[in-house]
This record gives C-alpha cells, structure tokens and sequence, in this order.
C-alpha cells in the first residue's frame, strides 16, 4: 500500500451545506452558506462561523433559521457563500422571497424546502461558536413521505472540502439502530 502526505487538510465528509437566514437592525434579510456544523442534540445545532454580518445579526436579534441547499438550490446557496451581506442585499441580488419566521425573528427563504428556526443559546466572538435551540422545522409537501423529510425527494447536497465540489447525498445502505444489533451476540 502506498501512503501519500496531503498536509494538514482534513477531507471529513459530510459537511452539510447549512443556508443561515437572519434578519439586521432594519428588518432587512440575509443569507450566509457555511459547512460547518451538526445537530448537537434532539432540539439543537451548532454551527461554527467566523465574523460574518450573519453573525452581527444574530447578535441583535437572537435568531436564526438554518435551510438546508439542495440539487435543485445549488447556484444560490454558493451564491449566499461568495457574497457579503455587507455590501450587497443578496436576498434580493438572488431574487428569493422570504417570510417572517412564525417563531423566531428571522427569515424563511421560500426557495429551500426544509428550514430550522432557532433561537440563538450562545455565540462566542472567540471561538466561533453558535449553539442554537430549534423550536420549529417546516417542510414543503413536496420533499415529505407519510409526515417525514425524505431525502431522495429533498435531495440535499454536502460539501466536498477535498474537491470544493458539492455532491447529493446518496441512497439509504442500512437501518440504524437495526443493522448491527445480528453482531451484538
């Protein structure tokens, strides 16, 4: 077997390709694309963010709502990651249409089908660190099988940091919970 070095860059998969809605002090939405991050438990996300006028937001206004880009989303969400919401309102550059969170003060971006709003538990400036609470998911009918997300039907992208491509998340390959319990004995 041959081993190479690559350097210190680690090709971890998946990174979900998480779109962050937040509102400013006017009222006036934004969006920002980052990778990094999880569902941290049952009701939570952690995310982990440089300074950004996302962060800025969250902040002031305490929330956030997390979409997840999907095959059909693509251009806008890299869009959302190569812009600043500093100098251009890229909601509107894109020509999305938003709506006020029923529970949290940010925004819907109508054009992703799946959403987590969520208020915001902590920031840290230092670390970069957002843990927020989920209080809420709303999905389209369109990407749900008998009241859940399907993923064949949401077709959800990750981030390939290798490559700095984005690839779908493939097919089901097993059951958890269930699969390994034959190897328990």
């Amino acid at each position: 077997m041959s081993v190479e070095f690559l350097g210190k860059k680690a090709c971890i998969a998946p990174e979900g390709v998480f779109i962050i809605g937040t509102y400013d002090e006017n009222g006036v939405p934004n969006a920002m694309n980052a990778a990094w991050g999880a569902q941290s438990d049952f009701d939570e996300i952690t995310l982990f963010l440089a300074k950004h006028k996302t962060t800025e937001n969250i902040k002031y206004t305490k929330a956030f709502t997390v979409a997840f880009a999907t095959k059909e989303t693509v251009e806008i969400a890299d869009y959302f990651g190569v812009e600043t919401g500093s100098k251009v309102n890229k909601i509107e550059k894109a020509g999305c249409h938003v709506h006020k969170s029923a529970h949290v003060n940010a925004p819907i971006i109508e054009e992703f089908p799946v959403t987590l709003e969520c208020e915001c538990v902590s920031y840290s400036d230092e670390t970069g660190i957002l843990v927020g609470k989920i209080v809420a998911q709303q999905a389209d009918e369109a990407v749900l099988t008998d009241g859940v997300v399907d993923y064949d039907k949401l077709q959800p992208i990750i981030f390939d940091i290798a490559t700095k491509t984005y690839r779908l998340v493939g097919p089901v390959v097993g059951k958890a919970f269930h699969d390994g319990l034959k190897l328990k004995n």
